[in-house]
């Protein structure tokens, strides 16, 4: 639904808005990653929590993630499974995001935009969630521990003025 609406309505408006010769240079969204980071590692339960719950957020199975590196002070060893992470692309990139600005980023409450200062240089976004309640696929008596998670947007645009024009063409909720 979303990818139609960008091939058919949004791609046309975003190479005329900035004046490229080419359609191949039109910005489009490359991938979503959505990464869960699980703060208790003595606990296994929160990890299959997270990943149950990042499995229905994004109708893909994430990957485990481990530590690269043994770090004393948070008694952590190389090797240990500290969170888990999905990319999803073109079609299950789309869809989310779709799900993300019109249903789950307008449910939170006293919500009011994003900035448009988290780009990162080269028109890629990341924003941060505190909580995976807010997704509606998610059940609040199925939570074992309410995390946050970072979701990165990347796209193909050379700037940050593509990557911003290309998300707000999606209907990506800026503060403006």
């Amino acid at each position: 639904m979303l990818r139609e609406r960008y091939t058919n309505e949004i791609a046309p408006k975003l190479r005329e808005e900035l004046e490229l010769g080419n359609a191949m240079e039109t910005p489009r969204v490359l991938k979503v990653v959505v990464n869960m980071g699980v703060g208790d590692k003595d606990n296994p339960k929160v990890l299959e929590g997270a990943v149950n719950n990042l499995t229905k957020m994004t109708g893909q199975k994430p990957v485990v993630t481990k530590a690269k590196k043994s770090i004393s002070d948070f008694k952590l060893v190389q090797g240990d499974p500290i969170g888990c992470m999905v990319t999803l692309r073109r079609e299950r990139a789309y869809e989310f995001l779709n799900r993300l600005f019109n249903a789950v980023l307008p449910g939170i409450r006293d919500f009011r935009g994003l900035s448009s200062g988290a780009f990162d240089g080269r028109g890629n976004y990341t924003l941060g969630l505190s909580e995976q309640i807010t997704f509606p696929e998610i059940e609040y008596n199925e939570v074992v521990k309410t995390q946050g998670m970072d979701i990165t947007i990347v796209t193909s645009a050379r700037n940050d003025r593509e990557g911003y024009a290309l998300l707000k063409g999606l209907g990506f909720p800026f503060k403006d």
